[in-house]
Protein backbone atom coordinates (compact mmCIF):
# COMPACT_ATOMS: atom_id res chain seq x y z
CA UNK A 1 0.00 0.00 0.00
CA UNK A 2 2.58 2.59 0.92
CA UNK A 3 4.27 1.59 -2.76
CA UNK A 4 1.17 2.71 -4.42
CA UNK A 5 1.06 5.83 -2.28
CA UNK A 6 4.56 6.81 -2.86
CA UNK A 7 4.14 6.12 -6.77
CA UNK A 8 0.77 8.75 -6.77
CA UNK A 9 2.55 10.99 -5.06
CA UNK A 10 5.27 10.81 -7.51
CA UNK A 11 2.96 11.32 -10.16
CA UNK A 12 0.90 14.33 -8.82
CA UNK A 13 4.38 15.69 -8.27
CA UNK A 14 5.23 15.26 -12.19
CA UNK A 15 1.71 16.46 -12.17
CA UNK A 16 3.03 19.71 -10.78
CA UNK A 17 5.98 20.00 -13.39
CA UNK A 18 4.06 19.72 -16.13
CA UNK A 19 1.76 22.22 -15.17
CA UNK A 20 4.28 24.71 -14.38
CA UNK A 21 4.22 25.37 -10.78
CA UNK A 22 4.60 24.10 -7.64
CA UNK A 23 1.19 25.80 -6.25
CA UNK A 24 -0.26 23.52 -9.14
CA UNK A 25 0.92 20.33 -7.58
CA UNK A 26 -0.99 20.97 -4.93
CA UNK A 27 -4.55 21.55 -6.65
CA UNK A 28 -6.59 18.73 -7.78
CA UNK A 29 -6.23 18.83 -12.20
CA UNK A 30 -9.61 19.06 -13.97
CA UNK A 31 -9.91 16.02 -16.57
CA UNK A 32 -9.34 17.42 -20.08
CA UNK A 33 -10.57 14.34 -22.36
CA UNK A 34 -9.74 16.26 -25.52
CA UNK A 35 -5.80 17.12 -23.81
CA UNK A 36 -3.57 15.36 -25.88
CA UNK A 37 -0.27 13.48 -24.37
CA UNK A 38 2.82 15.54 -25.18
CA UNK A 39 6.30 15.49 -24.47
CA UNK A 40 5.62 18.25 -21.99
CA UNK A 41 2.93 16.63 -20.36
CA UNK A 42 2.61 13.00 -21.07
CA UNK A 43 3.09 10.02 -17.99
CA UNK A 44 3.14 6.26 -18.95
CA UNK A 45 1.47 4.17 -16.60
CA UNK A 46 1.85 0.84 -16.30
CA UNK A 47 -1.03 -1.14 -14.73
CA UNK A 48 -0.58 -4.60 -13.19
CA UNK A 49 -3.96 -6.22 -13.01
CA UNK A 50 -3.71 -8.99 -10.67
CA UNK A 51 -6.79 -11.64 -11.13
CA UNK A 52 -8.25 -13.11 -7.93
CA UNK A 53 -7.39 -16.68 -8.65
CA UNK A 54 -10.19 -17.97 -6.02
CA UNK A 55 -12.39 -17.44 -8.70
CA UNK A 56 -12.69 -18.85 -11.83
CA UNK A 57 -12.33 -16.77 -14.89
CA UNK A 58 -15.70 -16.80 -16.27
CA UNK A 59 -17.26 -15.41 -13.03
CA UNK A 60 -14.71 -12.20 -12.86
CA UNK A 61 -15.24 -11.92 -16.66
CA UNK A 62 -18.84 -11.34 -15.59
CA UNK A 63 -18.32 -9.30 -12.74
CA UNK A 64 -15.72 -7.01 -15.33
CA UNK A 65 -18.98 -6.58 -17.73
CA UNK A 66 -21.39 -5.53 -14.74
CA UNK A 67 -19.24 -3.08 -13.73
CA UNK A 68 -19.31 -1.47 -17.25
CA UNK A 69 -14.96 -2.44 -17.33
CA UNK A 70 -15.38 -3.35 -20.61
CA UNK A 71 -16.98 -0.04 -21.32
CA UNK A 72 -14.84 2.69 -19.75
CA UNK A 73 -11.43 0.83 -20.38
CA UNK A 74 -9.16 1.87 -21.81
CA UNK A 75 -10.75 5.80 -21.36
CA UNK A 76 -11.22 8.08 -24.87
CA UNK A 77 -7.98 9.47 -25.36
CA UNK A 78 -5.38 7.47 -23.53
CA UNK A 79 -2.48 5.32 -25.85
CA UNK A 80 -2.59 1.85 -25.27
CA UNK A 81 1.49 1.40 -25.31
CA UNK A 82 1.31 -2.01 -24.32
CA UNK A 83 -1.21 -5.17 -23.03
CA UNK A 84 -0.21 -8.64 -22.25
CA UNK A 85 -1.44 -11.15 -20.24
CA UNK A 86 1.04 -12.39 -17.89
CA UNK A 87 0.47 -15.97 -17.13
CA UNK A 88 0.22 -16.53 -13.71
CA UNK A 89 -0.40 -12.83 -12.85
CA UNK A 90 -2.55 -11.59 -14.92
CA UNK A 91 -3.20 -8.91 -17.21
CA UNK A 92 -0.12 -6.02 -17.72
CA UNK A 93 -1.54 -2.51 -19.74
CA UNK A 94 0.77 0.77 -19.90
CA UNK A 95 -1.18 3.37 -20.67
CA UNK A 96 0.36 7.02 -22.31
CA UNK A 97 -1.85 10.75 -21.40
CA UNK A 98 -1.43 13.87 -20.00
CA UNK A 99 -0.54 13.64 -16.31
CA UNK A 100 -4.06 15.94 -15.73
CA UNK A 101 -5.68 12.58 -16.18
CA UNK A 102 -4.75 10.47 -13.27
CA UNK A 103 -7.56 11.08 -11.59
CA UNK A 104 -9.64 10.09 -14.08
CA UNK A 105 -8.15 6.58 -15.32
CA UNK A 106 -7.09 5.85 -11.57
CA UNK A 107 -11.15 6.49 -10.52
CA UNK A 108 -12.58 4.14 -13.71
CA UNK A 109 -10.11 1.56 -12.46
CA UNK A 110 -11.45 1.44 -8.89
CA UNK A 111 -14.98 1.59 -10.14
CA UNK A 112 -15.26 -1.23 -12.81
CA UNK A 113 -11.94 -3.23 -12.38
CA UNK A 114 -11.63 -3.73 -8.44
CA UNK A 115 -13.21 -7.12 -6.89
CA UNK A 116 -11.89 -9.07 -10.02
CA UNK A 117 -8.45 -7.69 -10.32
CA UNK A 118 -5.99 -6.35 -7.43
CA UNK A 119 -4.11 -3.68 -9.18
CA UNK A 120 -0.66 -2.15 -9.01
CA UNK A 121 -0.14 1.03 -10.56
CA UNK A 122 3.50 2.06 -11.67
CA UNK A 123 3.72 5.38 -12.73
CA UNK A 124 6.84 6.42 -15.59
CA UNK A 125 7.98 8.89 -17.85
CA UNK A 126 9.67 8.36 -21.57
CA UNK A 127 13.25 8.73 -20.89
CA UNK A 128 14.20 6.89 -24.53
CA UNK A 129 15.47 9.89 -26.12
CA UNK A 130 17.49 11.44 -23.28
CA UNK A 131 19.18 8.00 -22.28
CA UNK A 132 19.95 7.91 -26.43
CA UNK A 133 21.36 11.68 -26.68
CA UNK A 134 23.72 10.49 -23.47
CA UNK A 135 24.90 7.32 -25.14
CA UNK A 136 25.50 9.14 -28.71
CA UNK A 137 27.40 11.74 -27.02
CA UNK A 138 29.40 9.36 -25.12
CA UNK A 139 30.18 7.53 -28.15
CA UNK A 140 32.11 10.24 -29.93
Amino acid sequence: MSGRIGALVAVAALAGLALGSPAAAQTAPTPTENAAPTADNAVLLTIFFKHDQSRPLNELNAQLEKQGYYKAFPPPGTEVVSWYVMMGIGQVVTLRFPASRLREVNRILENTAWGSYRTEFYPTYDYKAVGMAAHEKAGQ
